[in-house]
């Protein structure tokens, strides 16, 4: 049962937030709210904080991290990088290049992964591509990345390997030196591509 209990309370949140999605009068949606929601359970728009810290520490220029939260929370704290688009003002044309592009991979967050969600489920329904969501948000960053547990004695290869990565990452991203993430079982796993937009040239996305 717990599998189902897990993606219950995944899923119902999920559907909440499709039917609260404002009434978009400007722009066209693309999917609609079932075609969205398959979507949704598929869980594909979500990127791991260690794929993330990952690319922050490589300096990877193809990412940009969007904190969808207010300007006044995103003023005490923010990831490094990100820009701010708070998500009353996610449909305004001044973001409209940050979000329909083909040259970064933009990644919401916000405190946890609600408005994040939000987000990412207006851009895909207006059929832009190249937006996901930080899994867990803040609040998983900060416990996964930040501040990461040691495995216990006798834990398989794998989560020391993603420990000390996380460890380096945190000590990395917190001022100390940067040490690129070595090859290993406890690497990141590979990051969506980007996808190129048809017909027309992307237009790339400040930082």
């Amino acid at each position: 049962m717990r599998p189902r209990l897990i993606l219950a309370s995944v899923i119902i949140p999920l559907g909440m937030i499709i039917a609260a999605v404002p009434e978009n009068t400007t722009k066209p949606y693309k999917l609609t709210a079932e075609q969205l929601l398959d979507e949704v359970k598929e869980g594909l728009q979500f990127v791991h904080p260690d794929q993330v810290a990952d690319m922050l520490v490589q300096k990877d220029p193809s990412l940009q991290l969007i904190d969808v939260r207010s300007s006044t929370d995103f003023e005490k704290f923010s990831l490094p990088g990100a820009i701010n688009i708070p998500l009353e003002n996610l449909l305004s044309e001044d973001y409209a290049d940050y979000l329909n592009q083909d040259v970064k991979l933009n990644v919401f967050y916000s405190n946890s992964s609600n408005k994040a969600n939000e987000a990412w489920m207006i851009t895909r329904q207006l059929g832009y591509k190249n937006n996901y969501v930080l899994q867990g948000g803040l609040n998983y960053w900060v416990e996964t990345v930040m501040n990461p547990e040691k495995p216990a004695e006798g834990s398989p290869n794998e989560e020391f390997a993603k420990y000390d990565f996380r460890k380096g990452a945190s000590s990395a991203l917190g001022g100390g030196a940067i040490a690129p993430a070595e090859n290993t079982a406890g690497a990141p796993a590979p990051l969506p591509s980007i996808s190129k937009k048809k017909k027309k040239k992307g237009v790339q996305g400040g930082c």
